[in-house]
């Protein structure tokens, strides 16, 4: 089974592009953020013409979350409790034999914002539910753009950007917080040492320099990472594609 996470920035502008990837990788469950859309707008019909059901948790402009998937979609949340002012970020379904979850994290902006500290009480809203919610016992997986960079291997400019957004110790310590409940970042499971990053800024050639951040992941719990054969960064799909923009996120994954 592969599965993906991918940050869509705006799926209206690409939706052209996201069935490219699609027709070219054949994933089989893929967990998107960033929709920029209600759910009345959501391109369920365009979808299900290339084999994949959905559910969408969307939101006019901002945010939004959905899942894409070969296989019948039982929905089980949708919404992080409790952080609903916050816009629809998290959707949780079952799949095949899957426990899928999919995460658009908030950004906070920047440490003085009033957005870092509600960052930093979203995700801790987001631990405590993984852990009352989800049995760490069964194949589970956890997945989406958490806009924070764990390592100082996930940042091409660590020693610049440290203490800064998605770089400091609060934001580090509440991810970890998630890992430590028995999830495995499935990318670096495979690849410890391997400094690639999933997210680009559009300016100043970014991209070709390669001064981006690892930021997006596919977490999985033991019983995840033990069928594990493959994780990927799929950087080919951060370029043009006849004559199609790619988000500045590039798909994430893993075979499994």
């Amino acid at each position: 089974m592969l599965i993906a996470t991918w940050n869509i920035n705006g799926l209206r502008a690409r939706i052209e592009y996201l069935v490219h990837w699609l027709r070219e990788r054949k994933p089989d469950v893929v967990g998107l953020q960033e929709l920029k859309m209600a759910d009345d707008q959501f391109p369920a019909d365009q979808l299900a013409a290339e084999g994949y059901q959905t559910v969408c948790h969307g939101q006019k402009a901002w945010n939004g979350v959905a899942v894409l998937s070969k296989t019948p979609i039982e929905i089980v949340q949708k919404g992080l409790p409790e952080e609903e002012e916050f816009g629809s970020r998290m959707i949780r379904v079952r799949t095949g034999d899957i426990d899928f979850t999919t995460v658009y994290c908030p950004n906070g902006k920047h440490i003085e914002h009033p957005d870092y500290p509600a960052k930093l009480r979203w995700f801790e809203s987001l631990a405590t539910y993984l852990a009352e919610e989800v049995d760490h016992t069964a194949p589970a997986i956890v997945c989406g753009d958490f806009n924070i960079c764990p390592e100082p291997i996930d940042s091409w400019n660590e020693e610049g950007f440290k203490g800064m957004i998605f770089h400091t110790d609060a934001e580090r310590e509440v991810f970890q917080r998630i890992v430590s409940q028995g999830w495995s970042d499935l990318y670096r499971a495979l690849h410890p040492d391997d400094p690639r990053f999933s997210w680009w800024d559009y300016r100043g050639g970014a991209f070709y320099r390669n001064q981006g951040l690892r930021i997006d992941f596919l977490l999985g719990t033991e019983i995840a990472k033990g069928r594990l054969k493959e994780a990927r960064i799929d950087r080919d799909y951060r370029k043009k594609k006849e004559e199609l923009t790619a988000s500045d996120h590039a798909p994430v994954l893993a075979e499994i």
